[in-house]
């Protein structure tokens, strides 16, 4: 009886499906618009994501939005752009293959601005600790290969007590960013 019940156990354990931890690589294309934003400008980046079978995970994402500010003859401003580079916590429903997997998404990291005038009169560039909060869903189209629609809203952070104390406090500059792309799950 007790080879029998040993026996059972085994064959339920090795047919039990092995928990799934998913890297997910996403190349996304976008727009970024509101805020700051003085008119809708096209966005490029890509995502890296460690999501595990249950609800948390956590995801690197670095994109940059070229022209950002106006370029026009009235200006002075010849080139622009401004970079994202953010840590994120995610929270997802659980894995399903293939299926829809909405989510939400959270986290901190560095903002850079960056201007050229005409005839390099002036280069500013500024690094800013920022926030980033959002959510969008990941559809896998197989076992491997998805697409994945997104949506942020991306805050700088100041130090508004210039002192020896730091006070945090939300920054003036201010941004959303809405992106497509293909999600290659390994």
């Amino acid at each position: 009886m007790r080879k029998h019940v040993l026996t059972a156990v085994f064959l339920l354990l090795m047919s039990a499906s092995a928990a799934r931890a998913d890297w997910l690589l996403t190349p996304y294309l976008g727009v970024t618009f509101g805020g700051d934003t003085p008119k809708e400008q096209v966005n490029y980046g890509l995502s890296a994501a460690f999501l595990g079978s249950g609800i948390f995970g956590v995801e690197f994402d670095a994109a940059i939005t070229p022209n950002f500010l106006d370029t026009d003859a009235n200006s002075g401003i010849e080139d622009s752009n401004v970079s994202t580079l953010m840590a994120n916590f995610m929270l997802a429903a659980p894995h399903k293959t293939p299926g829809i997997r909405p989510y939400a998404s959270a986290g901190v990291g560095i903002i850079r601005t960056k201007a050229t005038s005409v005839g390099n009169f002036f280069d500013v560039s500024n690094s800013s600790f920022g926030v980033n909060a959002g959510g969008g869903v990941i559809g896998q189209l197989s076992e491997h290969v998805g697409l994945r629609g997104d949506i942020r809203y991306f805050r700088s952070v100041q130090d508004s007590n210039q002192g020896d104390d730091i006070n945090l406090d939300f920054g003036s500059f201010n941004f959303w960013r809405g992106t497509l792309g293909v999600t290659f799950r390994f």
